[in-house]
């Protein structure tokens, strides 16, 4: 039996507080406020012990979730630390960044809020790091291959910590000057503190994982370099932007949302910064795109001392209770307002950009937008649908577009040969290229998508990886809970 029978009868969901808005917005630090030992133990009780726990197909990497948040009720917050760890590299970073796809399944969130996974999930590695339980793990004998990750995001981080378990000697290569890919820059620092990856780091390092940083494979490091190395993991993200194809477009002060919170994180730890600096102080700053870039942006704005923080969304404000048209365990259409929104915007639903507007120097001062709508034709795609006499002027001085990426850059894929399928991500079966030493994981093979996502297909990339260069592996399968790699 898991869990305490009934708990779920017996205790309400209870989240983390956080910091009142007047003070976190004028720093960048996390701004959360954990809750004490003894009601996390209560939320870990609430687990249902359910027949099927749903909750294991939603994640991504099938996290042993039911068997952690009973070790959590009863104490046993090493064995919950193991559990973890046996199926996710890095808690520390899905506890915090994580939609929490799980959570949206728990059988529970039919009838009452969900177990609170996720911030569990955060509580068991923090309290892991705190007890100092995570400890270097090198593996004990060395194969004589060597493996290339190619970025340092958390694809590339798990396919490098996998394939070091296995015995091979890997090194990571970023183009950037400091090791975590977008959770690095893009990702802010209110969100995710630098020193939770640096403290990580330093795990794999004395792990054996060579890291190198300052190196753009294929631009200031020789493709043929690679020559030398037994397999190649290619985990470079998508990081290719979308934008608009709207008059205006190239004014100063329309600017790509991940260059400003790049900038924004460079500055905090004195990083050296491309190009002009981008700063929303007493500006009305305009956010195009609803998703968690764009609430990033609006953080980010606040923080700087914007005038006014405004987001433009194209598609229907959604429903704040679960849709019908994505029933439970589905991953549900509904409103989510994030802590940003909660410091400060004017959310709007259903509007698109026409124009940017600039004065004679080029420099942003207004949108030209328009209101729309969509139409449903059975069988086609929707079509969007402008309203007659629908259009305004907004003023704006900085427009943020988080709209998104297409995919990855193709550089590596030219000059490696290498096959792109339809949606122009890298093409491979199993993980594997069309050039058989050369695999590929994380958004540049899947397209842009969650961090869960990235470690999960980092890892199942790495055993890929491990069965080519030796015939077989025993690195654990998605959901595999025999193998407690700490």
């Amino acid at each position: 039996m898991m869990g305490k029978i009934g708990g779920f009868k017996e205790y309400k969901r209870e989240d983390e507080s956080n910091i009142i808005v007047k003070t976190r917005v004028h720093n960048y630090k996390e701004f959360t406020i954990p809750l004490k030992e003894q009601e996390l133990k209560k939320q870990g009780s609430r687990c249902m012990d359910c027949g099927i726990p749903f909750c294991h197909s939603a994640c991504p990497l099938g996290n042993l979730i039911p068997d952690f948040n009973d070790m959590v009720y009863k104490g046993e917050w090493k064995k919950a630390l193991e559990i973890l760890h046996a199926t996710n590299n890095f808690p520390e970073f899905t506890g915090r960044l994580c939609p929490a796809p799980c959570e949206k399944a728990c059988v529970l969130g039919i009838i009452d809020q969900p177990v609170s996974i996720e911030n569990i999930e955060k509580n068991i590695v923090e309290r892991g790091f705190t007890e100092g339980w995570i400890l270097p793990q090198p593996p004990k004998l060395r194969t004589d291959k060597s493996v290339a990750v190619i970025g340092s995001g958390p694809a590339g981080l798990s396919a490098a910590q996998q394939l070091n378990r296995a015995g091979h000697t890997v090194t990571v290569f970023e183009r950037e000057d400091a090791i975590g890919g977008l959770l690095r820059y893009g990702i802010p620092n209110f969100k995710l503190e630098k020193e939770i990856i640096d403290r990580r780091i330093a795990i794999l390092e004395a792990e054996g994982i060579i890291f190198i940083t300052n190196v753009d494979v294929g631009t200031n490091y020789d493709i043929k370099e690679l020559v030398a190395f037994d397999a190649i993991v290619l985990c470079g993200g998508a990081s290719v932007r979308r934008s608009l194809p709207v008059k205006g477009i190239n004014n100063k002060g329309v600017v790509q949302a991940m260059d400003f919170l790049t900038q924004q994180t460079k500055q905090l730890f004195d990083s050296p910064i491309k190009g002009e600096i981008i700063n929303a102080k007493n500006k009305h700053v305009i956010v195009i795109g609803g998703g968690d870039t764009g609430s990033d942006c609006v953080g980010t704005s606040n923080r700087q001392g914007a005038t006014s923080v405004t987001n433009f969304e194209i598609m229907p404000k959604p429903p704040v209770k679960r849709s019908e048209t994505t029933p439970w365990p589905f991953w549900p259409l509904q409103l989510k307002t994030s802590s940003s929104h909660e410091e400060g915007c004017d959310r709007n639903w259903l509007i698109n950009t026409k124009e940017f507007i600039s004065n004679d120097k080029g420099e942003l001062t207004a949108l030209k937008t328009v209101e729309v709508e969509w139409k449903i034709i059975p069988g086609k795609r929707p079509e969007l649908i402008e309203k007659p006499n629908s259009e305004k002027i907004w003023p704006c001085n900085l427009a943020l577009l988080a709209l998104g990426f297409t995919g990855p850059e193709t550089n590596l894929s030219e000059q490696l040969g290498l096959e792109l399928d339809a949606r122009s991500n890298y093409k491979a079966n199993n993980y594997q290229t069309n050039v058989p030493h050369i695999f590929t994981a994380g958004d540049m093979h899947r397209g842009q998508s969650l961090i869960v996502w990235a470690i999960s297909e980092g890892r199942e990339a790495a055993r890929a990886v491990d069965i080519f260069l030796m015939g077989q592996s025993n690195l654990p399968t998605k959901g595999n809970g025999d193998l407690l790699i700490a």
